[in-house]
């Protein structure tokens, strides 16, 4: 008798400070999840507790997904390798320079410095050879040249990692492939990242940046992934390990080894592909994802059913041609701390992280912080955080919220607190604006879906404050991003520099063009098990206006027809800036996106209840009514013994253990045929 196949999906993503693997049966469509803390020191070790913790059997798992802020932690904490660049004779000070921008928030700051730059100016190296803007070879490349320049930087300089970028080489990489042939040979054990390998677009700083910062955290990634998949080959898996991209879609762990820097921001994405899938099954079209974890608040808009795309990111200072989801992010979580400038009140960017944490987690930590407020608003039960597996020192939280945020100002404890929610909400109120007003959209036309530990917690504030109808918190919010993860489809995009008018464009060479990107995908995809015949194959131009500096992007066909592309971008450019031109269209790029489909995780539906929440009753506890601003009686009711069909008016608590979702006095929350908890104004308040 054989032994049954594999059947059951693990999806683990790492946090500021708690580690979520969610387990999914694919025979049963049973769901289980479990948190474990966040260990920065040695990442792999949280990843693999949280799966002890769940007592999955490794040996029954198919597939393992996992996302992870590795690539980005170790940017922000300067803790990558040490890096040096070979780029063209003249031209070694592209990154070093940058674009010379302020950042926005500095920009009346005469006192404004840079921050220190990941590559030392000693470790920049020009060499000759030269492309002109046509891709043309003006100079041969100096290959002793190229020799010299690796043997200075990792003999003379020290460095472990080197980028290599050339001018005009988006357009003939032949250039940097002999380079990188030549350094490899010389020295095997020092890795190198290519530009071309990474993207093939125009914008020399852009494309420099986003090399050097793949070459400055491609080997902790490899060391880190390595780890990791030791571990777990020691614990019997031999499924399928997938790691999140930053733009929705997953990747094999062999391929995000050599392209870390399309995993930087993959943990959010976790969550929006799960709240694109979550807006299908439910029928919102239009949907706001509200994330609030340890550190960060992330939201992005769902529109038509899809997540808005960029293909520009930023990590710090430094852009990435990457593609990712428009994700708007601040710094305010559940551990950011709560501080006085000057006499304001202030809540992060600092986080207090997961060591120490919050003061109430008792393991050191003495700054105030969100969930130490919420703790003292009466909103985290002390005894049930986690699930009653972490015991919270609610005393302690509020004595710290007394000493260093309430006595300052003249305030009861209580008052402290909301002070600290209610400058959380217009920071909120300001990123969500953002990616809404200010992109052409009423935020009153959305849905805001909730997850994150403390996304249920704040959103119907959010909801009432800028008039969204309807709050949505799914199954184990905490966990959201893990569970988004197990529908993550394999993905890889490819793009190309075009730069043609749409009136002047050879419609034979884009195809040609479009034809070759497609090999280079489907050809990944086939790296990674997706068979060619079912590898999907979507095709997009990036237009703008000629003098524009930034495009829209317009989904084509094959066969193209520029009327429909021009149709199609002022469309676009309409609903995003509200008016059109006939200004000539330009075609900047062209791109890609190569689909590898797995299957995704049902929605099961539950027979509805009788109608009556009574039976979820789990008692009564004292906290802050932001509908009346005043601490008030709250009824506490037990998520999970809430049933299709109840109906509860505010002021109540629903506490699932790792969450707890707040409906405030004048709101109504109803439990849908998935067990999705949907919360709107009561009819009193509406009127």
């Amino acid at each position: 008798m054989t032994d049954p196949m594999p059947a059951i999906r693990l999806a683990v993503d790492i946090g500021g400070t708690f580690v979520d693997a969610m387990e999914l049966d694919t025979r049963t469509h049973a769901v289980r999840f479990r948190k474990a803390p966040t260990t920065p020191a040695r990442p792999w070790e949280g990843v693999l507790t949280a799966v002890e913790l769940l007592g999955t059997d490794l040996r029954e798992v198919e597939l393992f997904i996992h996302g992870t802020t590795l690539g980005l932690n170790a940017v922000l904490e300067r803790r990558g390798e040490t890096t040096g660049i070979i780029a063209n004779e003249g031209f070694r000070d592209i990154f070093l320079l940058g674009r010379g921008n302020v950042p926005p928030d500095h920009m009346y700051d005469f006192q404004y410095q840079r921050p220190e730059s990941l590559v030392r100016r000693a470790a920049t190296i020009g060499v000759r050879g030269r492309l002109d803007y046509r891709g043309r070879v003006v100079e041969e490349l100096d290959s002793d040249g190229v020799r010299e320049a690796a043997r200075v930087l990792v003999e003379e300089q020290g460095v472990r990692t080197i980028a290599v970028c050339f001018l005009h080489s988006y357009l003939n990489p032949e250039h940097e492939r002999r380079a990188a042939e030549i350094i490899r040979e010389a020295y095997p054990q020092v890795t190198v990242s290519v530009s071309t390998d990474i993207v093939r677009e125009y914008r020399e700083y852009e494309r420099t940046s986003t090399t050097v910062l793949d070459a400055y955290i491609r080997p902790i990634f490899e060391r880190y992934v390595d780890r990791l998949e030791s571990g777990l080959a020691g614990d019997g898996f031999g499924g399928r390990f997938l790691i999140m991209r930053s733009g929705g879609g997953s990747m094999t762990s062999g391929a995000a080894k050599t392209s870390p820097m399309h995993t930087v921001l993959s943990g959010p994405a976790g969550g929006i592909v799960g709240a694109a899938y979550l807006a299908a099954a439910l029928g919102r079209d239009n949907l706001l994802t509200f994330d609030i974890g340890g550190t960060s608040l992330d939201t992005c808009v769902i529109e038509r059913g899809a997540p808005v795309a960029a293909f520009e990111a930023k990590l710090e200072h430094f852009p990435l041609l990457i593609p990712a989801y428009d994700i708007r992010t601040i710094g305010a979580g559940g551990g950011s701390v709560a501080h006085l400038d000057r006499g304001l009140l202030k809540v992060g960017p600092q986080s207090a992280g997961a060591d120490p944490g919050p003061v109430c987690y008792g393991r050191g930590g003495t700054r105030p912080t969100v969930t130490d407020a919420a703790v003292t608003l009466g909103y985290v039960d002390p005894d049930r955080f986690l699930g009653g597996d972490m015991r919270l020192h609610d005393a302690a939280a509020r004595d710290a919220l007394r000493e260093q945020i309430a006595e300052p100002l003249g305030l009861g404890v209580e008052a402290a607190a909301a002070g600290i929610f209610d400058v959380l909400l217009a920071r909120t109120v300001g990123a969500v604006r953002q990616i809404t007003v200010e992109r052409g959209h009423d935020p009153r036309g959305f849905s805001l879906l909730a997850y994150g530990g403390a996304g249920p917690m704040l959103a119907p504030l959010l909801a009432r404050e800028m008039g969204i109808p309807e709050v949505i918190v799914p199954f184990a919010p905490s966990g959201f991003s893990a569970w988004g993860m197990l529908a993550a489809d394999i993905v890889d995009d490819v793009s190309r520099t075009v730069m043609t008018t749409l009136d002047d464009a050879d419609l034979g060479a884009l195809e040609s063009a479009f034809t070759e990107a497609e090999s280079e995908a489907a050809a990944s995809l086939a790296a990674q098990g997706i068979p060619a015949g079912q590898a999907v194959l979507e095709r997009a131009l990036e237009v703008r206006y000629l003098g524009q500096e930034h495009s829209l992007t317009v989904p084509v066909g094959r066969g193209l027809d520029p009327d429909a592309v021009r149709a199609a971008f002022e469309e676009l450019h309409h609903a995003r800036y509200g008016h059109v031109m006939d200004n000539r269209l330009q075609i900047v790029n062209l791109r890609v996106r190569g689909v590898g489909r797995i299957e995704k995780p049902d929605l099961p539906r539950h027979a509805p209840g009788d109608g009556d929440p009574a039976r979820a009753r789990a008692g009564q506890r004292d906290a802050y009514d932001f509908g009346t601003r005043t601490v008030t009686g709250f009824a506490v009711y037990d998520r999970s013994k809430l049933e299709p069909g109840d109906v509860l008016d505010g002021p109540v608590l629903i506490d699932e253990g790792t969450s707890t979702t707040v409906v405030h006095s004048g709101q109504r929350v109803q439990v849908d045929p998935f067990g999705h908890l949907l919360i709107t104004l009561t009819p009193e308040a509406r009127s």
